[in-house]
């Protein structure tokens, strides 16, 4: 079977009889029955959220996956549909701890090749009892060193289920992870935000032009989340979506975070005492229950002791691409004015560690292009309210004065500087956050602090939240806003069409990279095409 064959892998998913009768897409909705958590009941283990895999490499991958009761993990994997020749592993025991969820680290994958799986569970309660299997698809990278066979696609977007927004059923539900899906990409990127922790959703909501948005609602979805079940059924609901379940089983992911997977903005300087929609008015309490679930449910692999809760990381996708997945949530300093004129842990944005971190793996890297997946952009005012003297506080960046670097712009000067000294070429940023869709170009000949090489930022989201924009734009680093579009109104409902993503393609004999940001139907708004630049 070809690695670009998306037909074939359709029908092998879709296939009635490619695994005892089952097929992917039906059995994760008779599952899907509801977004219970983990029960005790004597009736079979089931995938009730249905599979994901993610931080694909070259020879390895994460599938994960969760229980509706106490049951171990069993995953076979094939470079073939037929599993003629196939590898079993032994998975974890997925228990009322980790809310039902474990996942296996597929190890000595082939590189260059689809791999297909099954996912099976014992039922811990009984020895003869084994649910019906459940397959998954995912597409390892080349390897690094190697030639480039074959070109490289991305999708990315962010923002999931915000300002009350949830699963609208009457619409085909959140559409347009479907619309990513049906472009057969190599990767998904969730530029963060992959729930909305503090958005309380309600059966309905009156639009503007006198029609009715219809929500499902869950106990655990119609309040702010504060205890870790509610930051849990967060999760459990957006994967009651079919959309959402069915590009998780066909596509590997890459997940980021934000602040909406605790809570709206939040840094060491957030409060929720004048919130009366809490109960818990401890931050840092709602933040560690906030990353233990996302913990939990993300497809990621885990650092290990030397750091359990890290995010940031980089994923090799073969010669044409390496992804430097970024942090900007945990390391930063409080919300502030942002007008500091000295580096300290009060201007910290992506903290010292994680900035030498990505510069060393910038220098080292091999492959053509040097993807950076942002959770927020660089250079758009993002506003945070006022500070106790009545100063403008700011929740990204950019500190909305144009003039040379202060704050979190002095860190990113910083970054912006290495990268030019280092000679490193080929940098291109993705972001999500802000909740339409842009391109942004940065060049020194238009910026108060020139000491950098000009490069390309592109903006996509929201995927089913809502519209928001445009910002307007910070000239510190010369930003240039090539295009975008927005909604002409503030929270547009998604019905409305104004949710986006981005496709990124690398072609593997010319190596240019192409990016199209797309609307909620797929339809091409905006395409620019880079070409390599030489070391």
């Amino acid at each position: 079977m070809s690695s670009h064959d998306p037909s074939a892998r359709r029908r092998f998913l879709l296939s009635s009889t490619a695994m005892a009768g089952t097929s992917l897409l039906p059995g994760i909705l008779r599952a899907q029955t509801a977004p219970a958590a983990i029960t005790q009941d004597a009736a079979r283990p089931l995938l009730l959220s249905g599979l994901q895999s993610g931080d694909v490499l070259a020879n390895s991958a994460i599938v994960w996956a969760r229980a509706s009761r106490e049951a171990r993990m069993r995953v076979e994997w094939s470079t073939t549909s037929s599993f003629a020749q196939s590898t079993l592993v032994r998975g974890p025991d997925l228990l009322p701890d980790t809310d039902g969820t474990g996942r296996v680290d597929l190890q000595g994958l082939p590189a260059g090749q689809d791999i297909f799986y099954r996912v099976v569970l014992d039922d811990l309660a009984s020895n003869n009892t084994r649910a019906p299997a459940v397959l998954g698809h995912l597409r390892t990278p080349l390897a690094s060193q190697g030639p480039a066979t074959r070109p490289f696609r991305l999708v990315w977007s962010g923002d999931t289920v915000g300002q009350g927004y949830g699963i609208n059923e009457s619409i085909g539900g959140m559409r347009i992870y479907d619309e990513m899906r049906k472009t057969n990409p190599d990767v998904f990127l969730h530029s963060g935000d992959t729930i909305y922790a503090d958005g309380p959703i309600s059966e309905t909501i009156a639009l503007p032009d006198g029609g009715t948005w219809k929500n499902l609602v869950t106990p655990q979805v119609a309040k702010v989340a504060e205890t870790l079940d509610e930051y849990r059924g967060r999760y459990r609901y957006n994967l009651m979506d079919r959309n959402v379940r069915a590009l998780g089983s066909e596509v590997a992911q890459i997940w980021q975070w934000d602040d909406h997977e605790v809570t709206n903005n939040y840094s060491d300087s957030k409060s929720v005492a004048n919130d009366k929609r809490y109960t818990e008015k401890n931050v840092h309490l709602l933040t560690a229950r906030g990353r233990r679930a996302f913990m939990e449910y993300a497809p990621m692999r885990p650092f290990g002791a030397a750091e359990q809760q890290r995010v940031y990381r980089h994923l090799p996708q073969g010669p044409l691409a390496d992804i430097f997945v970024l942090d900007m949530r945990t390391y930063r300093g409080p919300n502030t004015h942002n007008l500091q004129t000295v580096e300290s842990a009060e201007t910290d944005f992506l903290g010292r560690p994680q900035l030498d971190w990505l510069l060393a793996g910038l220098k080292a890297s091999t492959a053509t292009w040097k993807l950076i997946a942002a959770d927020m952009p660089i250079g758009l005012f993002v506003p945070d309210g006022k500070d106790a003297e009545g100063r403008d506080q700011w929740e990204a960046i950019a500190n909305g004065e144009h003039g040379v670097p202060k704050g979190r712009e002095l860190e990113m000067a910083r970054l912006l500087k290495g990268i030019k000294d280092a000679g490193i070429h080929n940098v291109v940023w993705l972001t999500a956050d802000v909740h339409y869709t842009a391109a942004h170009h940065y060049s020194p000949e238009r910026a108060q602090f020139q000491d950098f090489a000009p490069f390309w930022e592109f903006v996509s989201g929201p995927l089913n939240a809502g519209g928001f924009g445009p910002n307007e734009a910070d000239k510190t680093f010369g930003l240039d806003v090539v295009f975008h579009k927005a909604p002409p109104k503030a929270n547009s409902a998604p019905s409305e069409g104004y949710q986006f993503f981005g496709q990124l393609d690398i072609d593997h004999k010319s190596r240019a990279l192409t990016v199209v940001l797309k609307d909620l139907n797929g339809a091409s708004l905006y395409t620019k095409t880079l070409e390599p630049q030489q070391a």
